[in-house]
């Protein structure tokens, strides 16, 4: 198991150790510092967080529970891989989701949030210009949270946020092997500007098949990988 690219651990007063130790360890599986498939030892990460063994031991299972740590039987626990169903059933609700988002943002998005929508985009062009996929998975999921908050619906935002983990495990494991970076930046561009229009109806349209066509993607991303 390596550590390298993982953050130290950050105390809070106000919360038990276990509950710190469990929230860092899922922020690292969430946001790809430890990577699917990858050995959870205890020892290490006791050593590596400065703590012992038993908040990282409850930390572990409480993890299993949530689906993102597997146990194996005589091995040990492992981070739980992102298959291709999951993100497939996620896309799917996630389409009816951002087409709801992008008419209702087309009717009530104000002058102020277009021109921050504007700068994500900007950067988000920006970051694949200089081929940064972290810039790119951090702008593409502020482009879409934008929109979502644009709505003024107090539900729909819970429920898109709902599946904002997921998501983002889904963009870290999609960003690192889509090699077409440019079509997303068009599809972006095309729900910016039906917005921009005020056109509801074109912007739930096109954001619906953004998300169609990641869903497209992932079927041929995991076709290529089984047929190597």
């Amino acid at each position: 198991m390596s550590l390298h690219g993982m953050n130290g651990l950050k105390l809070q007063n106000y919360q038990p150790l276990r509950d710190v130790v469990f929230e860092h360890l899922r922020n690292s599986i969430i946001n790809g510092e430890l990577k699917p498939g990858e050995r959870l030892m205890e020892v290490q990460l006791a050593e590596h967080l400065g703590v012992s063994r038993t908040p990282v031991r409850e930390a572990i299972r409480k993890l299993e529970l949530e689906g993102l740590v597997v146990m194996v039987p005589r091995k040990g626990a492992y981070v739980a891989d992102v298959s291709i169903k999951d993100i497939l059933d996620v896309l799917e609700v996630r389409s009816v989701l951002e087409g709801l988002a992008a008419y209702l943002a087309a009717e009530r998005m104000t002058e102020e949030e277009m021109k921050e929508l504007e700068l994500i985009s900007y950067h988000f062009k920006r970051c694949i210009e200089n081929g940064n996929t972290e810039g790119m998975i951090e702008k593409d999921m502020q482009f879409h949270d934008r929109i979502f908050r644009s709505t003024r619906n107090t539900k729909l935002i819970q429920i898109a946020q709902s599946f904002q983990e997921q998501v983002q495990r889904f963009r870290i494991t999609y960003f690192s092997e889509y090699n077409k970076p440019k079509d997303l930046l068009i599809e972006h561009q095309a729900i910016l500007e039906a917005i921009a229009n005020r056109d509801a109806v074109a912007a739930q349209q096109v954001a619906q098949q953004h998300i169609d066509s990641l869903e497209n993607n992932i079927v041929m991303l995991a076709n290529k990988n089984t047929m190597k």
